[in-house]
């Protein structure tokens, strides 16, 4: 790392826009609150995500949504050090990364990685959620590097 290294930065907002359906509706709806929900099968309790009309395991269409603490560990990322599109030329570097959630079975989210310099981020890293309230009615996942 070197001193001038900048710290990861975010993709402007106006480049968010998110199409829920009556499958991710729950999910978006609780990220308004600051809530981490993952639907869960009430037939065979696996994790399904992404949400899906019928679970993976056993073609249940039971779910449940069960609250998440928002911790997760870093299992990949990338790093975006030129801009491939003019509207985001000023949020580079940026982060985005895979988060795979303890406790659930394997489920992984992608979100970009915030409060770190690239060159810090190690797979297997620890990382604590938090939210970015995009526009009035959209709310992201990001995580940062979790509090030791």
């Amino acid at each position: 790392m070197t001193a001038d290294e900048p710290m990861a930065k975010l993709s402007p907002a106006e480049l968010i826009a998110l199409t829920p359906d009556v499958f991710t509706a729950p999910f978006w709806d609780a990220a308004r609150d600051h809530r981490l929900v993952v639907p869960r099968c009430t037939a065979c309790a696996t994790y399904r995500f992404p949400p899906s009309a019928f679970c993976f395991v056993c073609r249940s269409q039971a779910v449940e949504w069960v609250e998440q603490p928002g911790r997760g560990v870093l299992y990949s990322y990338t790093v975006a050090w030129h801009p491939l599109l003019p509207e985001v030329h000023d949020a580079v570097p940026y982060v985005p990364a895979v988060v795979e959630l303890p406790d659930t079975g394997g489920v992984r989210l992608i979100a970009n990685l915030v409060e770190v310099r690239p060159s810090e981020v190690r797979i297997g890293m620890d990382l604590e959620l938090v939210w970015r309230d995009v526009h009035p009615d959209v709310t992201v996942a990001t995580f940062r590097p979790a509090a030791r």
